[in-house]
């Protein structure tokens, strides 16, 4: 069986926008090549089509050994501590946090919003794997003291959990 490995940010079927690690696609059949058209049928163009589930298999997973953050309702690998910029920030369920880059993370469409800071282009983020709501990311923001939080993402803590070396 044939799989299609491609980077997250690559156009695709993969709808995970910002996140840094890999998306497996549907299996990719094999093509048969030119040559062997008329002589016999390609064993592999007649061969059964694959089957997939969808079980808990993240889109990326984290390394084990630095602090990270996960989806507090179904596990999935969020981001790493070391992606963290700030911790003051407020969600619309309460604190929130601020990181640079997060992984098993999918985006909704683009909107403007009046937040605490003033007027920004959002989209929502959702976990990949269960599909709730965790924050949003910063598109655009339309003052400048406010032009950092572009391309960065808030996670609300309601909806996320420490995981690995926290001790």
């Amino acid at each position: 069986m044939f799989v299609q490995v491609q980077p997250c940010d690559a156009p695709g079927p993969s709808s995970l926008l910002g996140c840094r690690g890999f998306s497996f696609g549907w299996p990719v059949p094999p093509t048969p090549s030119s040559s062997s058209s008329s002589s016999s049928s390609s064993s592999s163009a007649s061969l059964p089509p694959a089957t997939m589930t969808r079980s808990k298999t993240f889109q990326a997973y984290l390394p084990n050994c630095h602090r990270t953050y996960s989806c507090i309702h179904c596990r999935a690998h969020l981001a790493n501590h070391d992606e963290l910029i700030s911790k003051s920030f407020q969600g619309s369920q309460g604190r929130a946090y601020l990181f640079n880059s997060v992984v098993n993370v999918g985006c909704g469409p683009a909107e403007e919003r009046v937040l605490l800071t003033g007027l920004h282009a959002v989209a929502d983020i959702y976990c990949e794997n269960c599909k709730t709501t965790l924050g949003w990311k910063y598109e655009h923001a339309f003052e400048s003291s406010q032009k950092y939080k572009e391309g960065k993402f808030i996670i609300e803590l309601a909806h996320m959990i420490k995981d690995n070396g926290w001790d």
